[in-house]
């Protein structure tokens, strides 16, 4: 039997390349079948529309009366979420304080959190703020009640 040099390696190339299939299709399939079936995919997240402007949904249907419709501000309250309060016993402390749905910051008793208020006081579960250090206060913080 007479064979030539590039038919041996046809053949073993060939060879090669068709265990590194198998090796690949088994590598895939152990993959597939140990991961845990619960960890699907989650959805994408629906996304809302952006609220419409009162004065260009007028303007575009064809009015000309302006319309004086102002959106109502958000209470002061509302706008801060206590997320962590370090009170001592004395008169210092920090507070962590998420403003507006961003990310908390910590705040020293004392430090400015707003525009016009600073951080008055801290207890063990409340944050105080005021307009200043020595004037009545102006918005009270609670953490939120641990579940049980």
């Amino acid at each position: 039997m007479v064979t030539t040099l590039g038919s041996r390696w046809a053949v073993a190339g060939s060879t090669f390349a068709l265990w590194a299939l198998v090796a690949a299709s088994a590598a895939y399939w152990g993959l597939k079948l140990s991961g845990s079936e619960g960890a699907a995919m989650a959805p994408p997240a629906a996304r809302s529309p952006a609220p419409a402007d009162p004065a260009t949904v007028a303007r575009v249907l064809g009015f000309n009366a302006a319309v004086a419709t102002a959106a109502p501000a958000p209470s002061a309250a509302s706008r801060f979420n206590l997320v962590g309060v370090v009170a001592n016993r004395g008169h210092g402390g920090a507070a962590l304080i998420a403003i507006d749905g961003k990310p908390p910051k910590p705040f020293r008793v004392g430090a400015p959190v707003d525009e016009g208020l600073v951080l008055q006081s801290v207890d063990a579960r409340r944050a105080v703020l005021a307009p200043s250090a020595e004037a009545p206060p102006a918005v009270t913080l609670d953490l939120p009640l641990l579940p049980r």
